[in-house]
């Protein structure tokens, strides 16, 4: 099997100042999705198993840029062969809204840059001091938890999807938030912390680790310490920021590969030769000849003279090119059976993405809810309905405790939500977002 994603980084929803702008970036957007669902039909899988984005999916952080981002990648899922419930994410330095930035924000930012990452663990310690920290990332954290995609508020790294390329060979996508101390001022180059809870990765056998991040890896304060996690833990750094795709595959030692990815902006804030519409489609797959991980890239670039993608043979190191990394977590598992060997351009199986649920999350016992069905309804009923009509449904089965109201946060939504799929009711669920949905456009049309 292979798994193909498309890798989007830096979209800037709401960047545009001069509806000229506005009307240009629409359109490379709208030929993206041309593109993308063209060249993926010509690849082994046909369809792509996921959606990559590595950050700056809003300009400002506001709702109304994450409500047209939300269209916008639904269509290009949909065109590409996989489900919007198939989109991950991790946030960039555009996706903090800094008008929250103030008052004990502010000061709680400003120590951190002065005293480091020990204030930084003080801060982490304490729910409250979190729920502060993490106030300016609030329309970001509503639109990623749609999609099954939170943000750790304790600081850690986030890894709940996983991709089996054969038997007992899988990759595990591990989420890193480089805009934890993002703040009001102009973030500089070597200043930002990731933090030891999430450069402490976790490895498996049979397990190769593919990291995704905003920043690149030497805009952290902690990025010797950083290196030296990635160099010894994964396989593969996927970050944006930077505007310029690139690729560099390090030797750590003989049979352990990393590889450094970088993304051009999808989008990018300024345009001219060196600058301009990006896109990278990656796949990965099993290679029974080394037991290894192999990524294959396409780059795709913006040709001005022909208002088009192209494929950017100058920066990932020429179209289609596939790498073999040396994989020692795969090593360390018992080799699958060989198979017959996938030649270039022969048809392979596209690998599904699973999300691993914590166990109280999990449908345990309930066969009757498909699990594409409940990711889709779950990033449905969570970015698609407002609060209002999320509690209204809630309250009309049934489902809100009278105890909670005093106390409605999303963690307790998201637990309702469960408990109502578990008890056999994700049909009356599924039928009050829908009756919820055609009512909103009813009246919108009628207006």
């Amino acid at each position: 099997m292979a798994a193909v994603f498309i890798h989007l980084s830096d979209i800037h929803f709401g960047q545009e100042k001069a509806s000229s702008i506005r009307i240009v970036n629409e359109d490379a957007r709208r030929q993206l999705i041309e593109d993308a669902a063209a060249h993926v039909a010509t690849l082994p899988t046909r369809t792509a198993s996921g959606i990559l984005v590595t950050g700056d999916i809003a300009y400002a952080g506001k709702r109304h840029e994450y409500d047209a981002a939300g269209l916008w990648l639904d269509e290009l899922a949909s065109r590409v062969g996989c489900t919007a419930a198939d989109i991950q994410m991790v946030p960039g330095n555009h996706d903090v809204d800094r008008d929250q930035i103030k008052g004990l924000t502010e000061m709680m930012l400003a120590a951190i840059g002065n005293e480091g990452e020990a204030k930084l663990d003080d801060f982490l310690e304490e729910a409250v001091a979190r729920e502060v920290l993490y106030r300016r990332f609030e329309e970001y954290r509503r639109f990623a938890d749609a999609y099954q995609c939170p943000l750790d508020c304790s600081g850690n790294s986030s890894a709940e999807r996983r991709v089996e390329l054969a038997n007992g060979r899988a990759i595990r996508f591990v989420r890193l938030n480089s805009a934890l101390i993002c703040s009001r001022r102009k973030d500089e180059k070597g200043n930002l912390l990731l933090g030891a809870r999430q450069r402490v990765m976790n490895e498996a056998i049979g397990e190769e680790l593919v990291v995704l991040t905003h920043h690149p890896l030497d805009w952290y304060a902690d990025s010797a310490e950083t290196k030296r996690f990635l160099r010894s833990r994964a396989r593969v750094f996927i970050s944006g920021h930077e505007h310029l795709a690139a690729v560099d595959v390090q030797n750590v030692e003989p049979g352990r590969d990393l590889m450094m990815l970088a993304a051009g902006a999808t989008t990018p804030d300024s345009f001219d030769d060196t600058y301009t519409y990006a896109y990278n489609i990656i796949q990965f797959d099993w290679d029974e000849n080394d037991d290894a991980l192999a990524v294959t890239l396409y780059a795709r670039a913006w040709n001005d003279d022909m208002k088009r993608f192209e494929s950017d043979d100058m920066r990932l190191g020429g179209h289609g090119q596939r790498t073999v990394l040396g994989s020692p977590n795969f090593l360390k598992a018992t080799r699958p059976s060989i198979g017959t060997r996938v030649k270039t351009g022969q048809d392979m199986e596209p690998a599904p993405v699973e999300i691993i649920l914590p166990p109280e999350e999990e449908m345990a016992g309930n066969s009757r809810v498909d699990e594409t069905e409940y990711q889709n309804l779950h990033l449905r009923f969570f970015r698609d309905l407002t609060e209002g009509e999320r509690l209204r449904i809630l309250v009309e089965l049934d489902a809100v405790p009278n105890e909670n109201m005093d106390h409605f946060t999303h963690e307790t939504e998201s637990k309702l939500f469960r408990n109502i799929a578990k008890m056999n009711r994700f049909d009356q669920l599924r039928e009050k977002v829908e009756e919820a949905l055609t009512k909103r456009k009813t009246n919108k049309d009628n207006q």
